[in-house]
């Protein structure tokens, strides 16, 4: 049996397992749009865990944050701006991941 939820049931969720920080709500919001997309998409339901969601997705600031972590001797190139820095950066993340992009940072998936 599959319930549906929506945006402050998810919030909520969030709330409850004690993983709110994980994206705040600007974050939580952007992946809640994404997974309803998805589901659209796909049209199938996807089962609200919010402790496999913490697993899978990642908030940072920038893409060049997610980069600088994520993609093994990922740094700037010499003087390079930071306009372009952070374009390369969600580039080459988007090669590799699904990348959520929203105001005040992206979400993205591990790979």
């Amino acid at each position: 049996m599959k319930q549906n939820v929506d945006f402050c049931d998810f919030e909520r969720a969030f709330r409850e397992y004690d993983r709110f920080d994980n994206f705040g709500h600007d974050g939580l919001k952007a992946l809640f749009e994404y997974l309803e997309g998805y589901e659209e998409d796909c049209g199938e339901e996807i089962e609200l865990d919010v402790i496999a969601l913490c697993c899978d997705y990642s908030q940072y600031d920038s893409a060049a944050d997610a980069a600088e972590e994520l993609i093994s001797g990922w740094e700037r190139e010499e003087g390079e701006a930071d306009d372009d820095f952070e374009a390369r950066a969600l580039a080459e993340l988007q090669d590799n991941t699904q990348v959520i992009e929203y105001d005040g940072g992206v979400i993205v998936q591990a790979f």
